[in-house]
């Protein structure tokens, strides 16, 4: 699912938000990242640290859940109907050949503030295999976004991104190969075709306060120009952090670009925790690991 964020009362204007976005796209900095995933959530490691890269994964993730404070158009399920209330968030990992070749899935559910809050109303899952090779990544991802409390509009596709990471950042850019039916704006019309990604993280304290941005755009298969943005969606927030917690507030717009029609806003809070086990943590845990090795 795509979308994300409404305009608190207390934010700064529009044009300051991008302005800012902007700035920190420019930013040169060691600790840019890009979630395997494509969304805004900085990486939780310390930068310059690779020991991620370095040493291989039994498993890890993060589990995440954020509460649409203020949202007056981001949708509850992939028909456009509902407004989001909460949005919990599963990710797994586990490395298949250290940093070369990694598994991953996201579990995504979201629930509609017009029937209480609590009861989901969407899920959207995604399953893929990403992999990093000095400085440039690639990824093959299939999602499928799906009402859960009717039948409806099923959302799902199947792309193939590429990664250059650089002093300034990392940008992607991907193709959706397949499209079974994931649109091209955010009033749920065309389908998608390219995406392009940028995505920044600014250090403003130890990696304990992050300021983060992030722009993603598609394009639409059914137009003439197939590599011209159809719809292009910016996120700015702010992370603090302590151990593996963070607490963020983030502001997101997702707008068409070739006509006037529904922007998808809101604005959220959110709070993530981390984890991560090593294998080298496994095996000393094994009691056949030290007779096997012998």
């Amino acid at each position: 699912m795509r979308r994300e964020l409404l305009r608190p009362r207390f934010c700064l204007p529009t044009a300051l938000i991008r302005l800012l976005i902007f700035l920190l796209l420019l930013q040169p900095s060691p600790s840019w990242a890009l979630e395997k995933y494509g969304r805004p959530l900085p990486s939780m490691e310390q930068p310059g640290e690779e020991e991620r890269e370095a040493e291989e994964t039994l498993f890890g993730g993060y589990f995440l859940t954020a509460a649409f404070v203020s949202n007056p158009t981001f949708a509850a399920r992939p028909d456009n109907t509902g407004l989001v209330g909460l949005r919990h968030m599963l990710h797994l990992e586990t490395d298949l050949y250290k940093q070369y070749l990694t598994f991953y899935t996201d579990q995504n559910f979201f629930s509609d503030r017009r029937q209480g809050w609590i009861k989901l109303t969407e899920w959207d899952g995604t399953y893929a295999l990403t992999g990093l090779v000095d400085r440039f990544g690639w990824r093959i991802q299939y999602e499928r976004d799906a009402p859960l409390d009717r039948s409806g509009v099923i959302q799902s596709y199947a792309d193939a991104l590429a990664t250059v990471r650089y002093q300034a950042g990392q940008d992607s850019t991907g193709s959706l190969f397949h499209n079974g039916n994931y649109f091209a704006r955010p009033d749920n019309t065309g389908r998608a075709l390219f995406r392009y990604v940028a995505h920044a993280d600014l250090d403003l304290y130890r990696n304990r306060a992050v300021l983060y941005a992030d722009v993603n755009m598609f394009t639409d298969r059914g137009k003439g120009n197939k590599v011209s943005p159809t719809e292009i969606d910016w996120i700015v927030g702010l992370a603090l952090r302590w151990k593996d917690l963070e607490l963020s507030v983030y502001r997101e717009e997702d707008h068409p670009v070739d006509r006037n029609t529904l922007v998808q806003k809101y604005f959220a809070v959110q709070l993530r925790v981390a984890f991560d086990v090593p294998k080298r943590l496994a095996n000393s845990l094994n009691p056949f690991a030290a007779t096997n090795s012998r």
